[in-house]
């Protein structure tokens, strides 16, 4: 049994990394709020831009989309991995990552490059493949003009024609434990798909609706690229409070164990203490 200084010391650097652990959730829960709050609140703008955007789109003939919809023989893929800066969020990042990786593997023979949003995913994949460009700094000021930027870079290298295909994977936001890891085509633009029957209503449209088609397709790339980022950073902060808890709920079962452990040790010193001078007297007296 290890010596009680031993025992003391272990239940010291224990109340330690609690105290880190809990303060870790506290704050993950108070940036948790409000990421909460902007990812809720922006869903039902972008389904509805989505809605708009399939409204006006399926009444039209042809090509409407132009270069955003055109189908190319896949040869060059882009993957967009969305991760976060920091880790001790348990399986956050690695569920984004194991994604990416079967997302690579089922294009086998072809190009496979990274664009990183987050240090986690760059780290990942910097050694075994090639990471076009890292925007973990968008995290640092998430705002609407700073994701617009990336993904007009996207854009242009789609329509540039320097990839075929670009898909974002991100864990889309349920609840604080509950995140879902999410496999999206950025481009070119799926098709409409719909069980229901979509009308474009009767509207008078000024400019015609190709040219509302045009206008809406990059603010609705760039509005679900920043619904990617929002709810990967809302996941974020869920996941990091959930594991925290867990490991602060961990050290403290550890430290209730080191304490009954140190108990025990001592009453077994004091008992072996008083064993010696009863020992020690019984000797003197015979």
């Amino acid at each position: 049994m290890a010596n009680l200084k031993e025992i003391r010391n272990r239940i010291t650097s224990v109340q330690s990394t609690m105290q880190i652990t809990s303060a870790m959730k506290m704050v993950s829960a108070a940036k948790l709020k409000k990421a909460q709050d902007a990812i809720t609140a922006m869903r039902p703008y972008a389904e509805k831009l989505t809605e708009l955007l399939q409204s006006v789109s399926a009444t039209l003939e042809g090509d409407a989309g132009g270069q955003f919809t055109a189908q190319r023989e896949v040869n060059k893929v882009l993957v967009v991995v969305i991760t976060s800066n920091r880790g001790l969020c348990g399986a956050f990042n690695t569920n984004v990552i194991k994604q990416a990786k079967l997302v690579a593997d089922s294009y086998a023979g072809k190009q496979v490059d990274f664009f990183a949003i987050g240090k986690k995913g760059n780290d990942a994949f910097r050694k075994s493949s090639t990471v076009i460009d890292n925007k973990s700094e968008v995290f640092d000021n998430l705002t609407f003009d700073n994701v617009a930027e990336i993904a007009n870079v996207l854009t242009e290298r789609f329509t540039s024609g320097e990839y075929d295909k670009i898909e974002v994977i991100y864990n889309q936001f349920k609840n604080a434990a509950t995140q879902i890891v999410q496999t999206e085509q950025f481009l070119p633009l799926a098709p409409v798909k719909s069980d229901k029957p979509v009308s474009a209503g009767d509207y008078i449209f000024e400019p015609s609706k190709e040219e509302i088609v045009l206008t809406l397709i990059p603010k609705s790339l760039k509005t679900q690229l920043y619904k990617s980022i929002r709810d990967s950073f809302a996941s974020e902060h869920g996941a990091r409070m959930t594991a925290m808890h867990k490991a602060t709920d961990n050290a403290t079962e550890l430290r209730n164990q080191l304490k009954l452990t140190y108990n025990k040790a001592r009453q077994a010193a004091i008992t072996g203490e008083i064993l010696e001078i009863v020992g020690g007297a019984e000797a003197l007296n015979g």
